[in-house]
């Protein structure tokens, strides 16, 4: 009995060994955890609760809201601030620091690209327009310091006016201009040092308006070809450019998955690295949407999404208590085996590599 005692107590501190050891430059796992969690927060200033995140390396990045800029001069004293504390991490990479500049009604920064994507896909020379766009969002993002877009919007709408279109979110109802203006957007905004994500992975051209996952569920029953013909096409030559991220929707494709959302859904997750030969970070929509209404708080939320293999999960709800409880959440996991440690650590090299790829 003393024997069979002795192994079992032997057994548990070698995996918690291995739990350790799995933890790339001696990170604890709360620090593991962080390195997948984008914070947000509310107003002009940081609190101070952020700032201790980041100073304890426990947290990737952040995203900026309208609410946050009141001025370029502004919000590039912020991005030093964060930098600062940075500086102070025991992980010493730079901090992810984006937000949403797609062009069009979807800028948090004043200024380029002023065109929205449907406006650049109707203009006189649309490739010259979409690099222009591209270029514009990346030296606006990098001039205040930011290194990180969530853009090109790469859905192909159906409708005019559906949920995607109605503001001019998309370059075009043809998937092989949507692809390729994106490439071109993709390539001329990365080759100032900022990283682009395409989005809404497999797809929200179908979505019709007033569906908006945002507020509640959003199921689009598109056949598996044509999802894969239409929305999933123009990601193609986009993962081809070298997108660094690809963000997935919060809608159920019945075709791939018939209950979860597709940033939920390992399925999901499997037909972008599948089918695309994707190898960058993937990254959530915004973690308190309506459409997760039915998956518990946060931190289900977040250890739901890394289990289905997203990457980076964004803590977006302008609440530094919300980054903290994905954090937590996926610690925990990381530390009772719920999430295994070699695909934690997995996405923490991704995650890792698009840092040190960025300025």
């Amino acid at each position: 009995m003393k024997r069979r005692k002795a192994l079992q107590a032997l057994a548990v501190a070698v995996l918690a060994m291995s739990t350790v050891a799995a933890a790339p430059s001696g990170l604890t796992p709360r620090q593991l955890a962080g390195q997948r969690v984008i914070y947000s927060y509310p107003g002009l200033t940081p609190p101070a609760s952020l700032l201790q995140r980041i100073r304890a390396g426990e947290a990737a990045g952040v995203i900026f809201f309208g609410e946050n800029i009141s001025s370029s001069q502004q919000i590039s004293g912020v991005v030093r601030q964060l930098r600062d504390a940075n500086a102070q991490s025991p992980v010493h990479r730079p901090l992810l620091l984006m937000t949403d500049q797609e062009g069009g009604k979807v800028r948090r920064l004043p200024g380029e690209p002023v065109l929205s994507e449907k406006q650049v896909g109707q203009s006189a020379d649309p490739s010259a327009a979409a690099k222009a766009a591209g270029t514009g969002a990346g030296q606006n993002l990098a001039g205040v310091g930011m290194n990180l877009n969530l853009a090109p919007v790469l859905d192909v709408y159906r409708q005019p006016g559906n949920f995607i279109d109605k503001y001019g979110r998309s370059y075009s109802q043809d998937p092989q201009v949507a692809g390729a203006l994106g490439q071109d957007f993709v390539t001329a905004q990365q080759a100032t040092g900022v990283a682009a994500t395409a989005k809404h992975f497999p797809g929200l051209g179908a979505a019709p308006a007033g569906s908006n996952t945002d507020v509640g569920p959003v199921t689009l029953n598109v056949p598996l070809p044509e999802l894969r013909a239409k929305d999933e096409a123009p990601y193609h030559p986009v993962v081809d450019a070298g997108v660094k991220l690809v963000m997935l929707s919060w809608a159920v494709y019945p075709a791939l998955d018939p209950s979860r959302p597709a940033g939920l859904s390992p399925a999901a997750v499997q037909e972008l690295r599948n089918g695309t030969k994707f190898a960058g970070v993937t990254v959530t929509d915004a973690l308190e949407a309506g459409a997760l209404k039915s998956y518990g708080g946060s931190g289900n939320r977040a250890v739901l999404a890394a289990k289905a293999g997203m990457d980076l999960i964004l803590a977006s709800a302008r609440e530094v208590s919300q980054g903290d409880d994905a954090a937590s959440a996926l610690a925990a996991g990381l530390s009772n085996g719920s999430l295994p440690s070699g695909e934690f650590t997995a996405a923490v090299d991704r995650v890792s590599a698009l840092r040190d790829g960025v300025k």
